[in-house]
């Protein structure tokens, strides 16, 4: 398994991981290849961000026979609403992979990049009801600060920290 930014050449990869998120009827990935391919370009750079958005950097965790096994987003400043919901890291595995490990080791090397870029500790955060991911944030050395409730959902929010 391998860590890496997307790239143009994985458009069959990406529609199977869409594919699977369709068969569950979670609502992600809904944009075309091309047009998430240039959300990700722009966000990588800071450029015609959406109000509230902060750069990003996108990570695919893929195997060797270049499956999208999982998708991380690396911010590495944070705005306000960030610092209660989001933190600096957000990432997602398809359903079928699931309570394989691959969170977990998407999150590790998605951590390891982060320390590459000079940071010293992350926030990463989850709903308090999502058990696996919280899981995947403590066993990558995720401390519990603190549970708020999101001004979005109104679910209650787990924030962890993460020394690098």
């Amino acid at each position: 398994m391998r860590l890496i930014e997307p790239t143009d050449d994985m458009k069959i990869a990406f529609s199977y991981m869409v594919e699977d998120y369709k068969q569950v009827q979670e609502l992600r990935y809904q944009e075309t290849f091309e047009a998430y391919m240039d959300k990700v370009e722009r966000y990588s750079k800071g450029e015609n961000l959406k109000t509230g958005h902060v750069p990003s950097i996108t990570f695919w965790l893929i195997d060797d026979n270049e499956m999208i096994l999982g998708v991380s987003r690396l911010r590495q400043y944070l705005v306000s609403h960030l610092e209660k919901e989001g933190g600096h890291i957000g990432y997602d595995v398809p359903p079928p992979l699931r309570r394989k490990g691959y969170g977990s080791m998407l999150l590790k090397l998605t951590l390891r990049r982060a320390k590459e870029l000079g940071m010293d500790k992350v926030l990463v955060t989850c709903d308090r009801d999502n058990i696996g991911s919280s899981k995947v944030i403590e066993n990558n050395g995720g401390k519990l600060e603190n549970e708020v409730i999101s001004d979005s959902s109104g679910k209650k929010i787990l924030r962890y920290w993460i020394e690098l």
